[in-house]
């Protein structure tokens, strides 16, 4: 990153928050696009020779990272923060200096989802070490596994990381994924879509997000269908060219933004919300007890008054509950009256985050045993993957270090929540998903430095 960003969110400086909770979260923020789309999309340009534009970008650090690691490809990038427009010139590329790419590799798993354009572009592929949140195992054995199943040699042994080379270019093949993986389904899809033949992806994950990068794909001239059986067919093309989309809203975000809301009494309308992407979410919402309106320009959520209902949820993939909404909301759930069960399927350490709860006050016990019906990849197995919250408890204010992007925006929400002072140290981690969250804080009238 350049000495401009890494200023903007690695400063150690930067990295402390001092809030004074229990004071409602009250006022109107706007939400960008899905990181979980952009920085797909922005990979998705290395297909094309030629200029793409993506719209509705959000200001985070994954962002940059991403922008970054293109650049070490010969790749020209312009990002307008402001704008919110990232413009992608990938009429050159060429193979990145390993330790350049190392040096980038720690702050994202992005990295492995080059290896499908660059095949197609450059015949070979460089992956380094890979980073990210520490949640639960998130293997890479399917991407290269799919990749090996396209055509591809990939050589685990080479010393500072993965050397993926096509020789003789990727073919179109039937693959199955055992679960239904985002990063996976990403990775086949930009990999097949220049491949010679078909490729036939079932077991395939379908979020919003990946559907939108099809959109993408679609319009640079990629010819992909879905059917409802979770299977996409891929009709390999000769050529891609650049693509103008703007990115659907970061759905995580606003479910976040609501959450704290919920949890702080507040009243917040999250412009550029979108209902179709967030059905599952605003059920539960309403099951807790909380008030949403759905306008044409966003949503907005709000604490009714009154008691907050209990609930059970068990996350899953789309269009299920999906699992980066349930450590937000778990806040929330501290203050319900009664009994909530939330059971995890999709990350066997998401609960590691619950500790700083439990020492602000909540009362939250965790179980290795499945307390839901939904099948567990978890059960039988020593994770710790359910939890019961019970309340309401009052929080208190206390010194918490964040773990991880989600986990780490919940301690900020129980921060907003606690009577007194608290102090959030390793806050450059929520730069990876929420922009600009501190200047969002102070629209809603949040007591911070």
């Amino acid at each position: 990153m350049t000495n401009e960003l890494k200023e903007k969110f690695v400063n150690p400086e930067n990295d402390v928050l001092r809030v004074v909770g229990g004071k409602p979260l009250n006022g109107k923020i706007k939400v960008r696009g899905a990181k979980n789309f952009v920085s797909k999309a922005m990979v998705a340009a290395l297909l094309a020779p030629g200029t793409s534009v993506l719209k509705n970008v959000p200001e985070i650090r994954d962002v940059h990272v991403v922008s970054d690691l293109l650049r070490l490809h010969g790749v020209h990038v312009d990002v307008d923060g402001d704008e919110g427009i990232v413009t992608i010139d990938a009429s050159h590329v060429e193979l990145a200096n390993v330790a350049d790419v190392d040096t980038l590799s720690g702050s994202s798993r992005i990295p492995i989802l080059f290896s499908g354009p660059l095949l197609h572009r450059l015949g070979e592929a460089f992956i380094p070490a890979l980073g990210g949140c520490n949640i639960g195992g998130r293997p890479i054995d399917f991407h290269l596994e799919t990749l090996r199943k396209l055509g591809a040699n990939v050589d685990k042994e080479h010393k500072d990381g993965i050397h993926i080379t096509a020789p003789n270019g990727l073919k179109g093949a039937k693959i199955h994924l055992p679960y239904p993986s985002v990063g996976a389904t990403e990775q086949t899809l930009l990999a097949a879509v220049l491949a010679e033949g078909k490729t036939e992806l079932s077991g395939a994950a379908i979020e919003p997000e990946i559907m939108d990068l099809v959109s993408v794909l679609q319009k640079m001239g990629a010819i992909i269908s879905v059917d409802v059986d979770r299977t996409f067919r891929i009709e390999g093309v000769k050529e891609l060219k650049g693509y103008r989309h703007t990115s659907l809203t970061d759905r995580i975000e606003a479910a976040s933004w609501a959450s704290a809301a919920l949890a702080t009494h507040g009243d917040i309308f999250v412009k550029g919300a979108t209902q179709p992407e967030m059905m599952t979410f605003l059920n539960v919402f309403r099951k807790i007890g909380g008030e949403f309106d759905v306008t044409d320009k966003g949503i907005r959520f709000w604490h009714p008054g009154g008691d907050l209902k209990p609930v059970a949820i068990e996350t899953d993939v789309h269009p299920g509950f999906m699992t980066d909404w349930q450590q937000p909301l778990v806040v929330a759930l501290t203050q319900a009256k009664g009994l909530s069960i939330v059971h995890e399927t999709v990350y066997e350490n998401r609960f590691g985050f619950t500790k700083p709860l439990v020492q602000m006050g909540a009362t939250v016990q965790l179980y290795r045993e499945c307390l839901g019906s939904l099948p567990c990849r978890f059960q039988q197995r020593n994770y710790k993957h359910s939890a019961v919250i019970f309340g309401p408890t009052p929080l208190t204010g206390r010194d918490i270090d964040v773990p991880d992007l989600r986990g780490g925006f919940s301690h900020l929400i129980a921060a907003l929540t606690a009577e007194g002072p608290s102090t959030v140290r390793g806050i450059s981690l929520i730069d990876r998903g929420y922009a600009d969250f501190r200047g969002k804080l102070a629209a809603l009238g949040a007591d911070f430095e």
